[in-house]
């Protein structure tokens, strides 16, 4: 009886650390599941899709067959192997994946688009090394067939107009299936995917293509624009598309000074902002512009490539929005846009994702406090309660 006794005794001890340990991983575990899954999920869920003219007076299924539900997002910039060390790449494309795979799920899109870098090194990358970037999109980027995926080509994709060749122009729309003048028509809407590196000017064998293409179809668009009963000869012969105004899909944004007028919270940092931009480079060229608004007419631009977020007006009533990046090596709140659009209206909601810098509070949070649990369990420090204690019976001896 006595032997058991002095057994039990001993025996308690390690009872009270194995259940101050299975508390410990408990908490730690608790943790990383709300950092890496959960906050995904508390965030995203805030955002809903906004409202076109005439859509809250549908039902639902009205608005389901007629309302096109589009997220945009841009510069994803998936590192490659010559300057993405591993741990760079695990965090912030973990960070990407769930904050696409819970969008997709929470939101339910009929579309996405991605404006252009896809890839960070897609511009020097070897066949190899392209092909693993590539699986590595697909995993991050998957999707069920009730919503399309459609990418456009960047700098960072294709190589600077210097850098472009027609084999990584080729290997990228052999993936992508994407194609400069190339027209995406859903639900009547006309969208314009543009390849904004070859709109360079200079003549080169990319640019005369996919400026011929772009001519082609801005006239198919005007001829379909027209009234009937207008006769023109030029369009007679022409494929006749919905009488949607387009709406223009490319990387570059088109030729502004800089980001001076651009606000919001996830605009440039002000440092940045008065920094002029150079043509051909940060922004398109003001004849590349003037081109793609005259030959369009576009009822709006969508744009990346500043990692920065921009409402610019063109010609004062064509609206081009840039979108900021969606990685968080690019910016500490990455966004995208939610768009609800009809052939004739549309409507626009930002939707951000967790903060980088909210997520590491937690995490250092949770680390002091976890110290402060391991000192107290060993009695390096001085519980609260028990100092509490201390201090009262003092106080009463006095």
């Amino acid at each position: 009886m006595l032997r058991s006794s002095s057994t039990t005794v001993k025996n308690l001890p390690l009872k009270r650390r194995l259940c101050f340990l299975l508390k410990l991983v408990c908490f730690v575990s608790s943790v990383l599941i709300f950092c890496e899954f959960l906050i995904y999920y508390v965030v995203i869920f805030q955002c809903r899709w906004p409202h076109v003219k005439g859509g809250a007076h549908m039902s639902e299924k009205e608005t389901s067959a007629s309302v096109l539900k589009a997220i945009i997002l841009a510069d994803t910039h998936l590192l490659g192997e010559i300057k993405g060390h591993w741990l760079d790449k695990l965090r912030r494309e973990w960070q990407m994946e769930r904050s696409f795979q819970t969008a997709l799920w929470l939101l339910q899109p009929d579309i996405v688009f991605i404006l252009g870098d896809v890839f960070d090194e897609g511009k020097w990358s070897s066949p190899e090394a392209w092909a693993d970037d590539v699986r590595r999109f697909r995993k991050m980027f998957k999707h069920s067939v009730f919503t399309e995926l459609v990418v456009i080509a960047g700098n960072h994709d294709i190589g600077f107009h210097y850098e472009m060749t027609t084999y990584k122009v080729n290997r990228f729309e052999k993936v992508f299936n994407f194609t400069s003048g190339k027209l995406i028509t859903r639900k009547g809407i006309n969208f314009v995917l543009v390849n904004s590196v070859a709109m360079e000017g200079d003549g080169c064998g990319i640019c005369r293509t996919s400026e011929a293409k772009l001519v082609a179809l801005s006239h198919k668009l005007n001829c379909s624009q027209q009234k009937p009963n207008h006769s023109n000869r030029r369009c007679s012969d022409v494929e006749k598309l919905p009488a949607s105004e387009p709406i223009l899909l490319q990387h570059y944004p088109l030729y502004r000074k800089s980001d001076a007028e651009c606000t919001g919270e996830d605009s440039a940092p002000p440092e940045e902002k008065k920094i002029p931009f150079k043509e051909k480079y940060d922004v398109l060229s003001q004849e590349a512009s003037q081109k793609l608004l005259w030959w369009f007419q576009p009822r709006l631009i969508l744009s990346g490539h500043t990692h920065s977020a921009c409402e610019v007006l063109h010609a004062g009533k064509i609206p081009e929005i840039s979108v900021p990046s969606f990685s968080w090596r690019n910016r500490n709140n990455p966004s995208f846009i939610m768009g609800s659009i009809t052939p004739t209206d549309f409507s626009l909601q930002k939707c951000f994702l967790p903060f980088e810098s909210r997520v590491f509070t937690i995490y250092c949070a949770a680390g002091a406090l976890l110290v402060i649990l391991v000192l107290a369990h060993v009695q390096l420090l001085t519980p609260p309660f028990y100092f509490a204690q201390r201090l009262i019976s003092k106080h009463k001896a006095v």
